[in-house]
């Protein structure tokens, strides 16, 4: 499964930005996560969501993100608003479809005035 990332940018704090993971093939019964890692920091996770639907978040990402999934385009997109400085990091998308892991290439979002 090959995850292509995309929709990162410089971004004002208090802004928006939609990030998407595309997958190669049917993510319908695929777990599928955002991930994010700032320079000189441990990737952590930001936000996943099930196969039917249930979402986890970081508590320092809820009620700014949501994540989503349209299983007809393959693709999984993270909404970000409010941002803040310390947001800016390197996204990665990750599936996770039976016992194998799948890692995206990353976007960078930077946020800055």
């Amino acid at each position: 499964v090959q995850l292509q990332a995309s929709g990162g940018g410089l971004v004002q704090p208090g802004g928006s930005l939609r990030l998407s993971c595309a997958a190669s093939r049917s993510i319908r019964s695929m777990e599928m996560g955002w991930y994010r890692q700032a320079p000189g920091k441990q990737r952590e996770l930001v936000a996943r969501i099930f196969s039917g639907g249930t979402t986890n978040y970081a508590d320092s990402v809820k009620g700014r993100f949501t994540i989503s999934r349209a299983n007809a385009e393959n693709t999984v997109y993270l909404q970000m608003h409010s941002l803040k400085p310390e947001d800016t990091a390197v996204y990665y998308c990750k599936a996770d479809w039976g016992v194998s892991t799948y890692w995206g290439q990353g976007t960078l979002v930077t946020v800055s005035s």
